[in-house]
């Protein structure tokens, strides 16, 4: 099976481990407030729809959240999350290989995710996974969050890509309602944050190794 002309991936849980990460900061914003700490899985059952949904589960979780308390517990949050860079956060196995691959065959590639764009452009920076993508889009004031398919709909533009010649790579729920409300076909990496069975329309495809991603593939001239 050759790749398609378009490829639009998720970013945590689906190209980066980065739930470590995530979880230190949290419990970070915790502190803060003077709450207690939660474990990481709990803290990664809540990613997928933002870090402001994140943290006000974070704070429903040890006691209330009211508007004041989650703005002081994100902002030191945020904080800490831009000062550790990603010291925890790591490729998933097969990762680069795969994107090498890809990019090699001439595929568009880019990046929709519910991180904070500037977080977003930092850690595809660091790990070096900026040099495969035409486009990354995070979280911004100005567009809807995932699941609406606004932000996807930027991210196909972006790379030159359409919708009828793109696929959408994601872990979630969240990912599968957006390739769903884009109409552009899904596939499930099976080994990131699954937190809720996705509904609705199945997968166009499932994988949960990216050395098995199209593996040897040569596009058509």
């Amino acid at each position: 099976m050759t790749p398609p002309e378009t490829l639009i991936f998720d970013l945590d849980g689906t190209l980066i481990d980065s739930a470590p990460d995530i979880h230190f900061a949290a419990n970070v914003g915790l502190a803060a407030i003077g709450r207690p700490a939660l474990d990481l899985v709990t803290v990664t059952s809540f990613i997928g729809n933002g870090v402001e949904v994140l943290m006000a589960k974070c704070l429903e979780a040890t006691g209330s959240c009211d508007d004041e308390t989650h703005a002081r517990a994100l902002e030191a949050l945020l904080k800490a999350y831009a000062e550790q860079g990603a010291a925890r956060t790591q490729c998933y196995p097969g990762v680069v290989a795969c994107l090498e691959r890809l990019q090699a065959q001439g595929v568009k590639m880019g990046i929709c995710t519910n991180k904070v764009q500037v977080a977003a452009d930092d850690i595809c920076h660091e790990l070096g996974l900026d040099r495969f993508f035409t486009a990354i889009h995070g979280a911004r004031d100005t567009v809807a969050k995932k699941p609406a398919p606004d932000m996807l709909f930027n991210a196909v533009q972006a790379v030159g890509g359409t919708r009828e010649d793109t696929l959408y790579v994601g872990d979630s729920d969240v990912d599968q309602k957006t390739a769903q409300n884009a109409r552009i076909p899904f596939v499930f990496f099976t080994g990131g944050y699954l937190n809720h069975p996705l509904s609705g329309e199945a997968p166009f495809m499932r994988f949960d190794d990216w050395s098995s991603l199209w593996p040897q593939t040569t596009k058509n001239p």
